[in-house]
């Protein structure tokens, strides 16, 4: 463990200018993820700064019918919220699979959002990453490909975003709210969050330096169903092989690219009237392989197909 400076945030405004002003910050919000990070090595943040009890749990209803989700809501917390699971089914379900009661007890819903790859090379600090390591290639490219993506990807990366809620929120079109450094907020739709490899997969979101995510706001929910699909290799302790999320005529795909990934070539299909197997094999025309991971282009339209077929079942 390399040593670090720690301190708790008493505001918002306070925590992005302490980020902005020292060089090697982090944000620490349940730590689910960059606490096993610092562990390995990989992260190594010189100062922490807590921002676990500001005041930005509180789920709210919004004006037009939504529903915003303050930052520090945990997976628990959302997933069992009964206006959750009555009008976002699909988010409710995308937690639940995202991970055990005891992660999602501790796991805050901006902290899910940034998480980073689950690609074995890039926690191997032994292997080239570029992702871990700008410059020292990438080891999954002729190596142990199985997990990685089939959609989105560059020569310098061909990793994976791990998380489900994200991929929800993208079918739901959610918007993410920030506070800046500079104290100014922001608001964007979260499809422009993540960012794609390209030749930089070390910048993995759109955040600049020290920039705050305060809340997530979800639309009124959308006419039609909502369903949410993952596979993986077991239950628990895995990652995502590949998963659907469905929310009225919007489609996204998770597991299969570096941010999660809007189909809209599937919404442009089935709203012309094509099966959920013909949409599907058109959002996955473009797909390709890396040797290993090529059964993972056959497994996302079944399971693309299953659950667009799943959500029209369930649309009232």
């Amino acid at each position: 463990m390399r040593p670090f400076t720690y301190e708790r945030a008493s505001d918002a405004l306070g925590a992005v200018q302490a980020a902005a002003a020292t060089p090697g910050a982090k944000f620490l919000g349940g730590g689910t993820n960059l606490l096993d990070l610092m562990k390995l090595d990989i992260e190594q943040p010189a100062h922490l700064i807590d921002v676990s009890r500001l005041p930005l749990a509180e789920l709210a209803e919004t004006v037009g019918g939504g529903l915003r989700i303050g930052a520090m809501t945990t997976g628990s917390q959302v997933a069992a919220d009964a206006r959750v699971r009555t009008r976002y089914p699909v988010l409710a379900e995308a937690l639940v699979a995202g991970g055990s009661p005891q992660l999602r007890n501790k796991a805050t819903t901006g902290g899910n959002l940034l998480q980073r790859t689950r690609c074995a090379y890039f926690y191997d600090t032994t292997k080239p990453c570029n992702k871990r390591e700008p410059g020292s290639g990438c080891g999954a490219l002729d190596g142990l490909n199985r997990n990685a993506a089939i959609l989105g990807a560059s020569s310098a990366c061909i990793a994976t975003h791990p998380s489900d809620m994200a991929v929800a929120l993208v079918a739901l079109g959610a918007r993410v709210e920030t506070l800046s450094p500079d104290g100014r907020p922001r608001a964007f739709p979260i499809e422009e969050l993540h960012r794609l490899p390209g030749e930089t997969p070390h910048i993995e979101t759109h955040l600049i330096p020290g920039e705050l995510i305060t809340a997530v706001v979800l639309p009124p929910p959308p006419e039609g169903g909502q369903r949410y699909r993952k596979a993986r290799d077991r239950a628990s302790f895995a990652a995502g092989l590949a998963s659907v999320a469905v929310a009225g005529g919007r489609v996204a795909l998770g597991a299969v690219a570096h941010k999660p990934w809007r189909a809209v070539d599937a919404e442009a299909a089935l709203a012309a009237g094509a099966s959920p197997q013909d949409a599907m094999a058109a959002e996955l025309e473009a797909a390709s392989d890396n040797g290993l991971n090529g059964f993972k282009i056959t497994l996302t339209a079944r399971l693309g197909a299953a659950a667009i077929s799943e959500a029209k079942g369930t649309a009232r």
